[in-house]
């Protein structure tokens, strides 16, 4: 503890720092706050020790603020140092933001300006440990460029092998998905199925693509051969709906397609033509018919 200004406040919410007992109580010792007034030392509560101790002994601590304000310390350490990244639970959520999970003995705050989609309790996300203007610990789930940073060109991966990964950027295309191994995916809405998906949410998708930067193609869709009876069942509940007679097929735009069915054009034109082979469905003129006998 060189170079001490007294009465200059040395540590802030969020350090972790190794500290000097000074002093010993029957609720818990007392550490050195470096300001040169003892008013200043910082309780580290007894429940708080992982072991005995006792004056000159050295602890390293997390420092956080109790009810009142007040430098308070724990032995219970964060897992992560600012500017890192984390994968960590969501504990609450307010109308300020929420409350995430480090490791450490408190919750450390997500600004509600810092959220990336629906955050709710108990959710895993991706953040980020920083310092907000006001000098207090944040986290944040803006992390795109920090994972982008620390991934890694996909190797021994082939197409037609399933990876487990967890989504970190959501954009209106689809999904950004980072590996147990570090490797970047993209999971276009057209590929991702009928569920819901959100930030932070594990996956498991089959590989389509793999680029010439190493990054993936990705589905969570089945293979088209299995994938020809649920989507033609798509299409036949829309010509059920109306009637037995769609004004769409062949030549349809995928954009219509898309909002119609929920399928990409290419799928779309398996799945019809199946039925067609089947003898459910015939197309005239740019309209598609259900055959009553199919």
């Amino acid at each position: 503890m060189e170079d001490r200004e007294k009465g200059q406040v040395k540590y802030r919410q969020g350090d972790t720092v190794t500290l000097e007992v000074v002093r010993v109580s029957e609720f818990g010792v007392f550490l050195d706050a470096g300001t040169g007034n003892s008013d200043d030392d910082i309780l580290l509560h007894r429940q708080q020790q992982n072991k005995p101790l006792q004056i000159g002994d050295k602890v390293t601590v997390w420092l956080y603020l109790d009810p009142r304000k007040r430098l308070t310390a724990s032995t219970k350490l964060p897992n992560l140092k600012e500017g890192q990244l984390g994968y960590a639970k969501v504990l609450s959520v307010t109308k300020h933001g929420g409350f995430v999970d480090i490791g450490a003995e408190r919750g450390v705050f997500l600004p509600y300006s810092e959220m990336r989609g629906h955050v709710s309790p108990d959710q895993m996300v991706w953040i980020k440990l920083y310092r907000d203007k006001s000098g207090r610990q944040a986290v944040t789930m803006r992390v795109e460029d920090d994972i982008l940073a620390i991934s890694k060109p996909a190797q021994d991966v082939k197409v037609g092998d399933m990876v487990e990964g967890t989504i970190y950027n959501i954009l209106p295309e689809g999904f950004f998905i980072i590996t147990r191994k570090r490797f970047i995916g993209f999971l276009h809405r057209s590929e991702a199925g009928p569920d819901r998906l959100d930030f932070g949410q594990m996956i498991s998708a089959r590989v389509t693509h793999i680029r010439e930067d190493g990054r993936l193609n990705l589905s969570m869709r089945a293979q088209k051969d299995n994938a020809l009876v649920p989507d033609g069942e798509k299409i036949l509940a829309v010509l059920e709906g109306r009637g037995g007679k769609m004004p769409y097929g062949d030549g349809t735009s995928p954009q219509i397609i898309k909002m119609k069915f929920g399928l990409s054009k290419a799928a779309f034109k398996r799945a019809l033509g199946h039925l067609m082979k089947e003898g459910k469905v015939r197309q005239e003129e740019g309209w598609t018919f259900m055959v009553a006998d199919g």
